[in-house]
This record gives structure tokens, sequence and C-alpha cells, in this order.
């Protein structure tokens, strides 16, 4: 097995979910809440995770996370978490049940409403190293929640807003690229796109951070070359274990910050009158803000093309454009469903997101609104 220490443990490997309960060991816990979807039980994943990783077979399963995570799943969760006598929090999932998982240990030991501690709210700081620790075991590779500081929830009033600390970060991440071999070609490109935009916006993002700019060009390296391969033949391990990779490091430059497609795409999720599905935004949102952060970028988009395999005078979002469509994505938020009369509220939302400060350019909600224009 390939032990990597960068921000947490990270145990990766096929066959990797073995070392779950060992971990768990490791963390001085024993009794874990699994936090799951029913989708994952409906695949087999979660029985397939029990049987490999040593867990008890009555080990407390809360599988109620919803697409987005929501506030009430969480404390839905936290109730289950106390009346089993439960320790720990092992997420089983994509992005989705990390989140969930991650606002749970928060909620167990933290007072007050789940808002007081959201980053655009002030509540960085009032997040405390006093929970209980996270596994994250991805089922997908895209989102890269497993590594990453922050959780995304909706609010009961519909807000979507991220919960950023240090201390979300899992205690561990178990990345078994084995349990992505069943992932479903769409959602393969879906959360694919997800990891890519993740490489580039935290390499787009002025922050200084080297050290995560070269790991966020070497996912997106890696994520180009095999995300075509992983969708079109999901059996191939090569392929499966390094879009597990990409989405690893995507999360790992997290630190820098994301940018305006993030802005855009988490209040977008919010939405009630229809489900949007997250990485699926992303790709449908990259091309226009690719082009509205061409200015002033030249010498990172030069390293963005290089990395991409490009040519020098290639244009970046066409040919994320292609890209996308070539993996059977939807090409505009009109196919996705979405309509204009909610782009004023969707861009007030996006100008307070935290995202937006790390944007390499400055937005205005005029310009994330001529953004969500143009991707309609």
């Amino acid at each position: 097995m390939a032990l990597i220490q960068y921000l947490t443990r990270i145990q990766f490997e096929a066959g990797a979910v073995s070392l779950l309960s060992d971990e768990l060991r490791l963390l001085g816990v024993s009794r874990p809440l699994v936090v799951t979807d029913k989708g994952i039980v409906a695949a087999g994943l979660l029985a397939t995770v029990l049987a490999k990783s040593g867990l008890q077979p009555d080990t407390a399963v809360f599988d109620d996370t919803p697409e987005n995570p929501t506030e009430a799943a969480a404390h839905q969760a936290v109730e289950l978490f106390r009346t089993a006598g439960c320790d720990s929090i092992v997420a089983v999932g994509g992005g989705s049940a990390i989140d969930l998982g991650k606002a749970v240990s928060l909620l167990t030991t933290h007072s007050g409403p789940l808002e007081r501690y959201a980053a655009i709210l002030g509540g960085v700081d009032r997040i405390g190293a006093n929970k209980p620790p996270v596994v994250a075991v991805p089922t997908t590779a895209g989102t890269g929640s497993e590594v990453g500081r922050a959780a995304l929830l909706t609010l009961e009033d519909g807000r979507k807003l991220g919960f950023i600390s240090p201390h979300m970060i899992p205690s561990a991440a178990i990345c078994d690229p084995e349990l992505t071999l069943g992932l479903p070609p769409y959602l393969t490109a879906a959360t694919g796109m997800d990891a890519i935009t993740h490489c580039i916006e935290t390499f787009l993002s002025p922050r200084f951070n080297p050290v995560a700019d070269a790991i966020a060009l070497d996912g997106l390296a890696r994520a180009m070359r095999w995300l075509e391969i992983a969708t079109s033949n999901g059996s191939d391990a090569t392929a499966r274990r390094e879009m597990m990779m990409a989405a690893l490091q995507g999360g790992l430059t997290f630190q820098k910050g994301l940018g305006a497609v993030h802005s855009l795409s988490h209040p977008l999720g919010g939405l009630k009158s229809v489900k949007l599905h997250h990485g699926t935004l992303n790709a449908v949102l990259l091309p226009a803000v690719l082009r509205y952060n061409a200015v002033g970028s030249e010498e990172k988009y030069a390293r963005i093309r290089a990395a991409m395999g490009l040519s020098e005078l290639a244009d970046i979002s066409a040919e994320m454009a292609k890209f996308s469509q070539r993996l059977g994505l939807p090409a505009t938020l009109g196919q996705m469903g979405v309509t204009a009369d909610c782009f004023d509220q969707i861009a007030q939302h996006a100008v307070q997101d935290h995202s937006t400060a790390s944007n390499p350019r400055p937005v205005s909600a005029h310009d994330f609104r001529q953004i969500l224009e143009d991707s309609l």
C-alpha cells in the first residue's frame, strides 16, 4: 500500500478498503456511524465496504444522504449517532455523503444553529478540533472531499453554504479505485469534470502556494488523459486509478481556494425547483468562466494548455467545451432545466460565496449574471 501524508493520512491503492478498521484503531475509535446514501447501498458498495473492512455487520448506518446534503439530514444523522453510541464517522460515497459526514461530526460537539459555522458568516474560527474523527471512503473520482477542508450543505432556508476549517479535513482517507469500477459512464464523466474544475480553479487562484500549483497541474494532466477512457471503459483499472488520483490531487489543492465556477455552482445546487448535479454544473459553467478569467492570466493559461496537451494558440475555453461534450455531458444550463428567472438571485449569492475571493479576476453581480447568460 502507498501511504501518503499530506494534510491527512491517505491510504491509496486497490484493495485499500481492507485497512479501514486499522485506521479506526489508530484513531482510538471503534464504533463508527457509517454515513452513506441509498444508491451506494443498492449498488452493493456498502456491503463490500463492510465485508472487506472488517467492520461489524451491526454497524450503525445512516443512508438518507440527499443528492445535495442538507441541514435537516445532518441533524437526523446526529440523532442516530447519539442513540447508537457512536464515537466516529465513516463516510462512504461521493462528495455528498462525505460532506454530510463532516457536518455530523461538527454538530455532535458544536452547539447552536449550523449557519453559525458557515465561512461567509464568520464561522471558520468557531470550528474547533473537539470533534469525532471522520474517515472518508470515496466511491467516485471527482469531489476531493476526502481531503478537503470544506463541507457544502443546503440550509433550511435554501442557502447552500460552505463550512470551512482545517478541522473539517477527514482524519484519514481510504482511496480504493476498485470502489469506482461500477460507476456509470455519465457519473464518471460528471465527477471527473468536477476534478478537472478543481485543478484549474485552484491553479488559477492568486494565492501563493507553488506546491499546490504543481499538484493541480499534475492532476489536470492525469484527468485530461484518462477521463475519456474511464468513461468509455469503466472496467479499465488503470483509468480508474488515475482518475481517483486526479480527484485526490484536486482536493489537496483546496487550500488555495476555488473560483467563479464554484461561486455559481454552489447556489445553483441549492435551487429547490430543479435537481442539479454539482460536477455537471461545473462542466457547463467552466467554458464561460475560462473566457472571463483569461484577462491577466496569460502565463497561467500557457501552463494549463501544456498540461492539457494543447498547442500554444489553442482556445482553452473552446477545447474544454468540446471535451465535455465528447463525454456526453450537457452543453448549457438550459439543457439542465435552468431558466433565466433565477439569475439575479444566483448572481447575488455568488458574489457572497466563499470561492469568489480567490477567483483570479474580480467578479461583480453583473459579471456573474453575464456568465450565467453565456452558459444558458
